[in-house]
């Protein structure tokens, strides 16, 4: 009999867990399902090693190529806008034949024209109000002598005034330039490059240069100076240079020889005006009108048309790379989907089991999805390896510098692993569409 008073105690009811908290763990469980399914994948691809590095060789091959060639053309993009821009954006130059010619045809056309002169520098020099600076060069090539020894192929450039130096971009590293009424009189002498001392010289500290004599085309010229070396580019020394007064070029050359016009503007907002000055100021003495486009009789550049020639040669190296890299990722794309699906036929009875236990078809498809990505994963993130790797000894070799792009490693590993998926996804969906019952049958 129960006292008065006092109450059977009632069993304690399990709080019910808040939506709120099973949202909050979702995102965590599924991580660790993720990561699980990494582990195993990770252990699949170390119990079968030769398997896997047969599977990594075409992933790395493509991705290498790509790495390689992009890092390369890169720094070789860099080493040509330096060189080409050495004069910077402010200078363009007024010619008889344009500085690249196409076709035979072209060359016919071209050498019909006018000769630019030393009165059209002049007329430029007055007429042309946004110019900062005008002078006039004129090139020959010749073979340059010292003692017994001698320089082949050596770029002779005649210049007046002496601003042309400041108008090439080119400074003194010893000596000096000559002085105006020293290139008026037409005085023997001579500014050279670093690729005369390497020739003529041994490779003499520049300052024992100066003073010394050498012979262009038969004739004594006195050097007076040495330029700070400009370097190679495609494998042709900048430096195999000589500068003459151009009155002394005129002596041994004669001056019927059509000229270079060089031209520089204070700032490269003003060129566009500049250029057009000098284009109606050249048109007159060539007598065609505004209207009159189809030849000018002479040409007016810049030298971004050396960029645009060397941008549309690198474009077709990029489109042909492109090609191979994705033939060489279409065959690691198609081993990974072969050595995947002979691991789905040797793993069919374990994910039977894993299926009998409770695996969800999801389950089984990330797995195998995972484990095509990893391997196609660590292929791109050992390509690029490699390709940084090839890149850095080609351009030791050939002396441009290296432009390592994080972006590039970055796609790298990103379009390997877009393999992976691509690659992965029919042995998972085969894995995963497997019955449990006939997959436990499986010996």
């Amino acid at each position: 009999m129960e006292r008065s008073g006092e109450h059977k105690a009632e069993p304690r009811r399990a709080m019910p867990v808040s939506l709120s908290a099973r949202l909050r763990s979702f995102p965590l469980l599924r991580l660790t399902a993720i990561w699980e399914a990494f582990r195993v994948a990770t252990s699949s691809l170390r119990a079968n090693k030769l398997r896997t590095s047969l599977t990594l060789m075409g992933i790395i091959v493509g991705v290498t190529a790509v790495i390689a060639v992009v890092t390369i053309i890169k720094g070789l993009d860099k080493t040509v806008a330096q060189t080409f821009s050495s004069q910077g954006s402010t200078v363009f130059t007024v010619s008889k034949n344009p500085q690249i010619i196409k076709s035979r045809e072209e060359f016919i056309k071209f050498n019909k024209r006018k000769d630019v002169t030393h009165e059209d520098a002049d007329a430029i020099r007055r007429l042309c109000t946004a110019c900062w600076r005008v002078g006039i060069a004129a090139n020959a090539v010749e073979t340059v002598k010292h003692a017994d020894q001698k320089a082949e192929n050596v770029r002779v450039r005649g210049v007046d005034p002496i601003t042309m130096f400041d108008i090439d971009g080119v400074t003194i590293d010893a000596g000096r330039i000559w002085t105006e009424s020293e290139g008026e009189s037409g005085r023997e002498i001579c500014v050279v490059g670093t690729g005369i001392l390497k020739n003529l010289f041994a490779e003499a500290p520049a300052d024992r240069a100066v003073g010394q004599e050498i012979r262009i085309a038969g004739r004594p010229y006195l050097v007076i100076g040495v330029l700070e070396p400009l370097g190679s580019i495609f494998g042709f020394s900048r430096d195999n240079v000589v500068y003459i007064p151009y009155s002394t070029y005129q002596k041994s050359y004669g001056a019927r020889r059509s000229l270079v016009v060089f031209t520089q503007v204070p700032e490269a907002e003003q060129l566009e005006v500049a250029e057009d000055q000098v284009r109606t100021v050249m048109r007159n003495r060539r007598g065609h009108s505004l209207a009159d486009d189809d030849d000018e009789g002479f040409s007016l550049e810049t030298q971004d048309v050396f960029l645009n020639l060397y941008g549309s040669a690198t474009s077709n190296i990029y489109i042909v790379t492109i090609g191979v890299a994705a033939v060489s990722l279409v065959v690691g794309g198609i081993v990974v989907m072969n050595i995947m699906l002979v691991s789905v036929t040797e793993r069919t009875k374990e994910i039977g089991i894993r299926k009998a236990i409770g695996a969800r078809r999801k389950d089984i498809l990330t797995q195998f999805l995972i484990e095509a990505v990893t391997v196609t994963a660590i292929g791109g993130a050992i390509g690029v390896g490699t390709g940084f790797g090839l890149a850095y000894v080609i351009s030791a070799l050939i002396g441009f510098p290296l432009l390592i792009s994080v972006a590039s490693a970055v796609l790298g590993v990103g379009v390997s692993s877009i393999v992976g998926i691509v690659s992965g996804l029919w042995p998972a969906w085969r894995a995963a569409k497997l019955d449990p019952i006939e997959a436990l049958k499986a010996e």
